[in-house]
């Protein structure tokens, strides 16, 4: 039996559950601080004293979240322990990405600031029950019919062999310059 026939072939992330409070403080992050639409609302289907909203993140995928009115909001970090969620990130476009401090900053809500990935921007803020929140920026665009994981595979390749530490700006350029020539090829090279 070959590998690729004992492993299960994923096709991307489908949905994310969390546990939450309220109804109101639920709706009032994601759809009113995120402006993530509130698409649909049925009860926990393994425990009907829970409701479960559903929110649409902009990617045709869903953040859904269990509802409890007698769970209060529980401000601070979420326990790091082995298992648990570290942070969740969304994406989000670049003009809106140099915004965000500003617009967190209006909200009222602590934020870390922007912080450069080397391949994207990402900011850091916690949710009303202390889940970290990242909103990411990739900081490339790929070439027409190569996904963001492949420019990354291709960088990360390039940052081992120069004996780099991370991904940086110059090894996601290298990397681009790679797939794009490989997408075309030229009369040149025959």
């Amino acid at each position: 039996m070959s590998t690729l026939s004992r492993t299960i072939p994923t096709q991307g992330l489908h949905h994310i559950t969390l546990t939450g409070a309220g109804r109101q403080i639920t709706l009032d992050f994601w759809e009113g601080i995120l402006g993530m639409p509130f698409v649909f609302e049925q009860p926990n289907l393994d425990n009907p004293d829970e409701s479960h909203l559903y929110f649409d993140p902009g990617d045709d995928r869903l953040i859904t979240v269990f509802c409890d009115e007698t769970r209060a909001p529980l401000p601070g970090k979420t326990p790091i322990v082995p298992g648990a969620v570290h942070h969740i990130a969304f994406s989000v476009s670049q003009a809106v990405s140099i915004h965000l401090p500003e617009k967190l900053d209006a909200l009222g809500i602590a934020h870390s600031g922007l912080k450069d990935r080397g391949f994207m921007s990402s900011i850091y803020f916690r949710e009303p029950l202390g889940l970290l929140i990242e909103l990411a920026s990739y900081k490339f665009t790929p070439p027409q019919g190569v996904s963001h994981a492949r420019v990354l595979f291709e960088a990360h390749r390039i940052r081992v062999a120069a004996g780099d530490a991370a991904i940086a700006d110059r090894h996601v350029a290298e990397a681009l310059a790679v797939l794009v020539h490989r997408q075309v090829p030229s009369l040149s090279d025959i």
